[in-house]
C-alpha cells in the first residue's frame, strides 16, 4: 500500500478557505461492541478559529442515487473541549453546530447504527464491520478540500482493515484523504476475510471477500483478470495504481457501487457453482469496474462538483448507467466467459423486459435520469405503468447506437469510440487527445505525505470536467458522422418505439415475437405473500384494471372456485379472448367478485435471430462486429 510520509499545499488550502489555517480533521471508528451494530465515532478538530463550528452530513452517496438521510442513523451526540462540554444545537436534519469561542481543540463523539448490509450502507456484526463515509462521517462546511484522516480501531486484533486510502507512516491503522470527496469515495472493510492478491498489467489488485458460500476464487480470480483487460483495452489503460474489489457474499442481497480506486460487490453467497448465475456475478463486476472511467471520472455536469446535502439532477444517468450496463453485457464476451449466442440471450433478456413495460411509452429515458431520486429506488405498484429504468432502456438505446455506428462505418467506429472521446475530452480533461493513455493520471495515486501539524498534501491532481447533454450528444454524432437529432428527440426525450429491426438489419438479424403462448391476458401480475395470493400489478387499461382489480387485492377464486398464482396461468387457457369471467377477491379485507373480460395475448419473449436469407454484406458486418460468423448465433 502506498506510504504516507510528507508535501505541502497548505498554502493552496489557505487560499481556498479565505487565508484561513486550515484545521486538522481526524476521525476515529471504534466499534467496542460489534453485535449491538453501533460504530462508536471521535471526530477531532485542531487549529479551529471561528466561534461556531459546523457540522453536515450527506444525505446520498454518490453512486446511488436517492436521498437516503443517514443522519437518521445517528445518536448520541455529544461535543467538548478537553473535560469540558461544548453547547450545540442541530439547525437541521443532518446539520449540527456547536459553540466553539476561544477553543482550538475540539472533539465530537457520537454512534451510527449500522446493520443495513447494502453497498451503500454500513453493517457491523460480530463477523465484520463495514462503512461508507458518507453514512458516518461529517464534513465541515467550507473544508471539504482538507485532509480527513480516519483511524480503526476494531474490537479484537484479529480484525483485518482494508480500504483504498493510502495508511499514514507511523500511525496504526490510520489512513489519509486528500479531501471530503476522497474519504467518500473510499468504504473500509474491517474484521474476518479473505484477502486474494493478484496482478493486471504490472499493477497490484485485491479480492477481499467476506462471508461464506460457494465462490471459487482463483477461477473468479482468472475472470476478473480478463475483464480488466478488456476494459483497459477499450480505453488504453488503467487509470490507478491499486484496485480493490470488495465483496461481501449475503443471504439474497444484489449489487454493487463504484468507486475510483475499488468497488464494493454485494452477490448472494451461493450463486456461483450455476453457469448463468456466475454469468451474472461476472456482468456486475463488469459494471462496476467500467464505471472507475464512466461516471466516476467521465460523469455529468451536474455531478462534476458533489453537492452531498440534496439532489443532484442530471438528464444523462441512461449514458452514466444505461451504457454501462449494455458494457456490463459485451465485456463477458469479449474476454471468453461466454460466448456469441449467450451474448445474445442477454441483450433478448434485457428487450424482453423493456418491451413488457408499459412505463417505456410514459417517461421518456433522459425524464427517467432526472427522476432517479424520487422514483427509480421507490416503486410502488404503479411504478412500472409510469416509468423505465434508465438503466434498462439506456442499455437498450446504447445497443442501437452501437449498431448505428458500426454499421455507418464498417465496424471501423463504435459506441468504443464514444467513450474513448468522452473520456479525452472529459475524464482525462488535463491530456491532449494524442496523449499516451498509459501515463495518464499518473500523479492520481503517487505518494501522498502529511505535514507536520497533520494536512495531507499531495500533487495536484488532474480535473475531470463534467459533460452537458449537448456536449454528449455531440461527442455521439461526431463519432457516428451523422446529425442524430431525430434520434435524440424520438427514444431518449421521447418515448416512441425503438426500431430494433432498423438497426439490427445490417448485420442480418432481427427481432423474433414469441407467440407460442396464447393464454388470454388479464393484465395482472400475482404473487405469494405470507401464504397469500396477491395481486402485484395491474397495467393500465387492462382488463383487470378496467374491471376494478388493484394492486394489493387478494386473489381468491375464478368462476367460483379457489385458484392460487401458479394455477391461474392454467385456468385462464380453458377460456377464450372475448369471454368474461368473475374474479373474487378481497379488496381491502372486503369481499367482492369482478366482472373480466379477457383480451387477446401479448407477446411475453423477444429474441433476436437471423434473417432468413442474410447477404454477404450482412454477413461481413455481422463477422466484423463480433468476430465470428453470423451461422454461430
Amino acid at each position: 500500500m502506498t506510504d504516507v510520509t510528507s508535501l505541502d499545499t497548505s498554502s493552496a488550502a489557505d487560499n481556498r478557505q479565505g487565508q484561513l489555517t486550515a484545521p486538522t480533521i481526524q476521525y476515529s471508528v471504534a466499534m467496542p461492541n460489534p453485535e449491538s451494530h453501533l460504530f462508536e465515532v471521535t471526530l477531532r478538530v485542531q487549529g479551529w478559529s471561528k466561534p461556531i463550528l459546523d457540522l453536515k452530513m450527506p444525505v446520498w452517496t454518490p453512486g446511488s442515487y436517492l436521498v437516503r438521510e443517514y443522519a437518521r442513523h445517528l445518536q448520541d451526540f455529544s461535543s467538548q473541549a478537553g473535560d469540558r462540554a461544548l453547547p450545540w444545537r442541530k439547525l437541521s436534519k443532518n446539520h449540527w453546530q456547536i459553540e466553539t469561542n476561544s477553543v482550538s481543540d475540539v472533539t465530537v463523539f457520537y454512534r451510527i447504527l449500522a446493520n443495513e448490509l447494502t453497498v451503500r450502507t454500513n453493517h457491523l456484526d460480530s463477523t465484520h464491520g463495514y462503512f461508507n463515509p458518507a453514512a458516518l462521517c461529517f464534513f465541515l462546511p467550507g473544508f471539504e478540500r482538507n485532509c480527513y484522516t480516519v483511524t480503526v480501531v476494531p474490537p479484537q486484533p484479529q480484525w483485518r482493515t482494508v480500504t483504498a486510502l493510502p495508511p499514514v507512516s507511523g500511525q496504526n491503522l490510520t489512513f489519509a484523504a486528500a479531501d471530503f470527496d476522497t474519504l467518500v469515495d473510499s468504504p473500509f472493510e474491517i474484521g474476518y476475510h479473505e484477502v486474494y492478491e493478484f496482478e493486471v498489467m504490472g499493477k497490484p489488485h485485491q479480492l477481499v471477500v467476506w462471508g461464506k458460500g460457494n465462490l471459487e476464487p482463483e477461477g473468479a480470480i482468472r475472470d476478473i483478470q480478463k475483464v480488466i483487460e478488456v476494459e483497459a483495452k477499450i480505453f488504453g489503460g488503467l487509470p490507478y495504481e491499486r484496485y480493490v474489489f470488495l465483496l461481501h457474499l449475503s443471504g439474497s442481497g444484489f449489487g454493487g457501487l463504484e468507486h475510483k480506486e475499488c468497488c464494493t460487490l454485494n452477490y448472494p453467497r451461493f450463486n456461483f457453482r450455476a453457469k448463468d448465475k456466475y454469468e451474472r456475478f461476472i456482468q456486475l463486476v463488469a459494471h462496476e469496474f467500467f464505471h472507475l472511467w464512466n461516471v466516476k471520472r467521465i460523469r455529468p455536469k451536474a455531478i462534476e462538483v458533489f453537492d452531498y446535502e440534496q439532489e443532484n439532477y442530471t438528464p444523462s444517468l441512461w449514458f452514466s448507467e444505461g451504457t454501462t450496463s449494455y458494457y456490463d453485457l459485451v465485456i463477458p464476451f469479449r474476454a471468453g466467459i461466454y460466448g456469441v449466442k449467450g451474448l445474445f440471450q442477454n441483450l433478448a433478456k434485457e428487450i424482453t423486459r423493456l418491451q413488457t413495460t408499459p412505463g417505456r411509452s410514459v417517461q421518456p429515458v433522459s425524464e427517467s435520469s432526472w427522476d432517479a431520486w424520487i422514483k427509480l429506488y421507490r416503486r410502488d405498484a404503479n411504478s412500472d405503468n409510469s416509468q423505465v429504468s434508465y438503466y434498462l432502456k439506456g442499455e437498450v438505446v446504447s445497443f442501437l447506437l452501437d449498431l448505428l455506428i458500426r454499421a455507418r462505418h464498417g465496424n471501423e467506429r463504435s459506441l468504443d469510440d464514444v467513450m474513448r472521446l468522452m473520456w479525452q475530452q472529459f475524464g482525462n480533461a488535463n491530456s491532449s487527445k494524442n496523449d499516451d493513455f498509459e501515463l495518464k493520471r499518473e500523479t492520481e495515486a503517487k505518494s501522498a505525505h502529511l505535514t507536520s501539524n497533520g494536512q495531507l498534501n499531495s500533487p495536484s491532481l488532474p480535473a475531470e470536467i463534467g459533460f452537458t447533454p449537448e456536449e454528449l450528444q455531440s461527442a455521439i454524432e461526431s463519432v457516428a458522422g451523422i446529425d442524430l437529432s431525430d434520434f435524440f428527440a424520438r427514444y431518449i426525450d421521447g418515448t416512441e418505439e425503438l426500431p430494433y429491426n432498423q438497426y439490427l438489419e445490417p448485420f442480418g438479424l432481427q427481432i423474433w415475437v414469441d407467440k407460442s403462448d396464447q393464454t388470454p391476458r388479464t393484465g395482472w401480475t400475482l404473487g405469494t405473500e405470507n401464504g397469500r395470493e396477491m395481486v402485484k400489478f395491474v397495467e393500465i387499461g387492462s382488463p383487470a384494471q378496467l374491471a376494478g382489480i388493484d394492486a394489493g387485492d387478494e386473489l381468491l377464486a375464478i368462476e367460483g372456485f379457489r385458484v392460487n398464482s401458479e394455477q391461474a396461468g392454467e385456468r385462464l387457457k380453458d377460456y377464450q379472448p372475448g369471454d368474461t369471467i368473475e374474479v373474487t377477491v378481497f379488496h381491502q379485507d372486503e369481499l367482492r367478485t369482478r366482472r373480466v373480460t379477457l383480451a387477446p395475448p401479448r407477446p411475453t419473449r423477444y429474441s433476436i435471430v437471423p434473417v432468413e436469407q442474410p447477404t454477404a454484406i450482412q454477413k461481413q458486418n455481422f463477422t466484423g462486429w463480433l468476430g465470428v460468423p453470423l451461422s454461430k448465433l
